[in-house]
């Protein structure tokens, strides 16, 4: 019985894929001084898309606040939750946009603090943010 399990338990953890680790080169504190960032999504009805969206770096994290149209672009692309991110010159194909509202308060902070024009924009809807994890 013991073999059994240790068998099934060595099976299911040996079967299980490792945990996808960020590319080499994947630097948000590096990138905390970029102005944006590209997104592109790939929604049946439009193809791929590309738009700017600003950033912060956070606890050497990379966030975006979304709009109400980058967030229907981003939900409705045929790879959600991937998008593809271009920054400072580098692509990166296969990139998970994670949902994290309890973060939104933080990541609003911080982008009135780094970019002037939040006094404006921070009163339109951003229905998401979202913290970008490279796969």
């Amino acid at each position: 019985m013991r073999w059994t399990v240790a068998l099934l338990l060595s099976t299911v953890l040996h079967g299980l894929p490792a945990a996808a680790e960020a590319p080499a080169d994947w630097s948000p504190a590096r990138w905390a001084n970029e102005n944006t960032l590209q997104l592109t999504t790939d929604r049946p009805d439009e193809g791929a898309y590309t738009f700017p969206v600003w950033l912060v770096a956070l606890d050497d994290q990379l966030y975006v606040r979304l709009g109400g149209r980058a967030a229907d672009r981003v939900e409705k692309s045929k790879s959600a939750p991937y998008v593809g991110v271009t920054v400072a010159g580098r692509h990166f194909e296969h990139v998970r946009c994670q949902p994290v509202p309890d973060a939104a308060p933080r990541v609003a902070e911080a982008m009135s603090q780094k970019y002037w024009s939040d006094l404006i924009i921070h009163h339109f809807p951003h229905p998401l943010t979202c913290r970008l994890v490279p796969e």
